[in-house]
């Protein structure tokens, strides 16, 4: 009869405790199963040419970020001129992935602000996305030569991400192809 008196308390205080590790943790810093193994292998038509594709086979050898993204998506807006400036004034290679989107509003909307990308592949459904563990828009891979994820930037990218941890790392991994 005691026992049952303590189950609820012990259920209560496991849970809080739980709760405050989660608590602790950076959320910017969620985990990716897919860092050190291949891009999941896809094949999306382009938003802006739904007659050509894009995937990952088309990026062997080619060192850049999948940058996940969305006309919707509030955190897109402001990362969408770092990325801007990136794809000007640096030779990095970003390809996007337009997600659980329209494509009409897409296509607007890299027409109104810019298209900072080499491609942008249109997933409307969200299925590519599910494949790379998205947990929300935007999200950013970095992925090496050989298609091997090796980091992964949750919410919207920073000028100083860019600066002191993206553009290192493409330069790391560049160095390493050669």
């Amino acid at each position: 009869m005691r026992a049952k008196v303590w189950i609820p308390l012990v259920v209560f205080l496991a849970i809080v405790a739980l709760l405050g590790v989660g608590l602790t943790m950076d959320p910017e810093r969620v985990p990716s199963p897919l860092i050190g193994k291949p891009v999941p292998d896809f094949t999306l038509p382009r938003v802006a040419d739904p007659d050509r594709t894009i995937g990952p086979a088309d990026l062997k050898g080619q060192v850049y970020l999948l940058n996940v993204w969305a006309s919707w998506c509030v955190a897109c807006r402001q990362e969408h001129p770092v990325l801007m400036e990136a794809a000007r004034d640096t030779d990095l290679t970003i390809v996007g992935l337009d997600y659980k989107d329209e494509r009409g509003a897409a296509v607007r909307w890299l027409r109104e602000r810019g298209d900072p990308y080499l491609a942008s592949g249109f997933d409307p459904q969200g299925k590519v996305g599910i494949d790379l563990g998205v947990y929300g828009v935007p999200e950013t891979f970095v992925v090496d030569a050989e298609g091997i994820v090796r980091r992964k930037f949750v919410g919207a990218v920073t000028r100083q991400q860019l600066r002191t941890e993206i553009l290192p790392l493409v330069a790391k991994l560049r160095e390493g192809q050669s």
